[in-house]
């Protein structure tokens, strides 16, 4: 492959949404019901395979913290990536508003000329959504995000996420 690049990509969101969940799904193929809370934030890279034209996306993904104690660190992590991905359950609406949250922090403090994702994970879980497809997708409109509904437990939608945010970055 003659094009390769480097993306730094944060995973920001509230506790217990399944940022871990995605990130270990993508880079591992794997999923746990019983996931450890993240303490500070892990470190895992990932390269994806991109086509027409072909290319390579390594991204080196901080999953951070999701508890209000470590949310002073986020900074840290956030600044200099070029991505970053939200996340948010679809059953708990107080995860939406704190994704949103994120979001106006990423907008006003970070690269701005980085995509900014918000994944709506958990769709396994469609019976129990408090947060409608078409509420999150005006929000993402409305705020030039890129947006996809996934499930980690499942895996809908992760490695398209990662690829969409991948192939963002080869127009930029």
């Amino acid at each position: 492959m003659a094009n390769r690049s480097s993306h730094k990509l944060v995973i920001l969101g509230e506790s217990a949404v399944g940022k871990s969940s995605i990130v270990l799904r993508l880079v591992k193929c794997q999923f746990s019901e019983y996931q450890e809370a993240t303490i500070g934030a892990a470190y895992l890279t990932q390269t994806i395979v991109l086509n027409d034209p072909p290319a390579t996306v390594k991204f080196e993904i901080w999953d951070t913290a999701g508890q209000e104690r470590y949310h002073s660190l986020a900074p840290m992590y956030y600044r200099g990536a070029q991505a970053a991905v939200v996340v948010y359950d679809i059953t708990n609406q107080n995860s939406f508003e704190r994704a949103k949250s994120w979001v106006n922090e990423l907008q006003e403090k970070a690269n701005t000329s980085g995509v900014i994702a918000l994944a709506g994970n958990k769709v396994d879980l469609e019976g129990q959504r408090a947060v409608s497809f078409e509420e999150a997708q005006e929000y993402a409109d409305k705020n030039r995000l890129l947006f996809m509904e996934t499930s980690a437990k499942i895996s809908t939608n992760v490695s398209e996420l990662f690829t969409a945010i991948g192939n963002f970055h080869r127009f930029v």
